[in-house]
């Protein structure tokens, strides 16, 4: 991947993130949404606070740092993100996501092709590019909307009787009897 197209396909993944959020808290009950697939494992909801917390307390600092020369801490979700209100209103969080994504969408159009070699000390990581963020984010995003369909998945794969063989790469219940 070279780092012209890095852009163009960090930024096609980006794009849309937020739709096919909204989509999912469109159309799916919120029963569904809140289901956390195992103990300890996040429900889609919760996929989508964290994808907004890093929208909004991540990103935008983590860009500004590349583009300024300076270096920024970790996130630590546990303890920096926002926790799931009781009663969550599922359209209003992608919602909120969705307006987060456009202003930082804004921000990673104005980055060029020279911008990702830019290094910056990451207080876990060491020092890492600009390029080796942008691939994290695509796939921060990918991830946790993967993780989300898998958490919800689970009453499915339970309920599917001798199909459910089929689908032993996903099916958490399974796994944990192992």
């Amino acid at each position: 991947m070279t780092m012209d197209n890095l852009l163009a396909l960090a930024q096609a993944v980006l794009s849309t993130t937020a739709a096919r959020w909204r989509s999912l808290t469109e159309t799916i009950p919120s029963e569904l949404l809140t289901r956390s697939p195992a103990p300890k494992e996040w429900s889609a909801l919760e996929c989508l606070q964290h994808l907004l917390d890093t929208e909004q307390r991540v990103l935008p600092i983590r860009l500004q740092a590349f583009l300024t020369g300076q270096d920024f801490p970790a996130f630590d979700p546990d303890s920096q993100g926002r926790k799931l209100a009781p009663i969550p209103v599922p359209t209003a969080l992608a919602s909120e996501f969705a307006n987060l994504r456009v202003a930082n969408l804004k921000l990673l159009a104005k980055i060029t092709p020279a911008d990702l070699s830019r290094t910056a000390m990451h207080s876990e990581l060491g020092q890492v590019t600009l390029a080796e963020m942008l691939h994290e984010w695509a796939a921060h995003d990918l991830m946790h909307t993967v993780q989300a369909e898998r958490a919800m998945m689970q009453p499915f794969i339970v309920g599917s009787g001798p199909w459910r063989r089929y689908f032993t790469d996903h099916d958490v219940e399974a796994q944990a009897l192992g």
